[in-house]
């Protein structure tokens, strides 16, 4: 039976994978402009956080079967579905924005709670999570700034205003 900590590293594994093919999807749908470029700059660090994330599974040994990596992939193909479709508004990608926003702050609690244990598990030392916690910070802002900028756009009622 693994260990709570190798589940724990596991589940986020599996939010990371939806959140790579979450931005991809937001970088091609969006292939010019604002929008684009945050993807395509998230995307490169949130692979880089994958990847200190697979060295510590790696550390901490095996979570529970693929069950987890599964239903993150066939969420994201639902949200890559209703970016595909997504009305003249844009609530697609409104939706897809605060679903990385809250994928980041899961990401930042990971961090916190990693550096924690780490003071006790030999297997996490070595990692620089003071710097993963401030890149993570960092990230959910960009993402939220772009999130609070299209929500008027997308969640207004149209006609006279009140």
């Amino acid at each position: 039976m693994p260990e709570p900590l190798a589940i724990y590293v596991h589940d986020h594994l599996a939010g990371s994978a939806f959140a790579i093919d979450l931005l991809e999807s937001l970088r091609d749908h969006h292939s010019t402009g604002a929008l684009s470029e945050l993807a395509s700059s998230l995307l490169v660090q949130i692979k880089r956080d994958r990847e200190v994330l697979e060295s510590i599974a790696d550390r901490v040994g095996k979570g529970t079967p693929h069950v987890k990596e599964a239903v993150a992939w066939a969420a994201e193909k639902v949200s890559r579905f209703k970016l595909s479709h997504d009305d003249s508004r844009g609530l697609g990608t409104f939706q897809a924005l605060e679903s990385l926003a809250l994928g980041i702050l899961g990401k930042l609690a990971l961090w916190r709670v990693l550096a924690v244990v780490a003071c006790n598990d030999d297997r996490l030392r070595g990692v620089d999570f003071q710097m993963l916690i401030a890149r993570a910070q960092q990230q959910h802002s960009q993402v939220e700034e772009s999130r609070l900028a299209l929500a008027s756009q997308v969640l207004e009622a149209p006609g006279p205003k009140k």
